[in-house]
């Protein structure tokens, strides 16, 4: 039973862990290239945010929508 335990140790230590291992071997080394992914993601979610944005903007414009005060019972 002990070395089931081992054995998870060692996977997550040894394997599973080690792209954590070189991100923070890399950030001494430069900063910019450790958190290169944070950067992708966040221009990615940078241009989805403006595409929804424009696509909301555009159906607003079409004047699609009953902005009525009567249009809901509870108003």
């Amino acid at each position: 039973m002990k070395d089931l335990f081992y054995a998870i140790q060692d996977l997550f230590v040894n394997v599973l862990f080690a792209p954590f291992d070189a991100l923070r071997a890399l950030e001494l080394e430069n900063w910019w290239s450790a958190n290169f992914m944070n950067w992708f993601f966040m221009a990615i979610c940078s241009v989805a945010f403006v595409y929804w944005m424009l696509q909301l903007k555009k159906h607003s414009d079409n004047n699609e929508e009953d902005k009525s005060v009567s249009s809901h019972s509870y108003l």
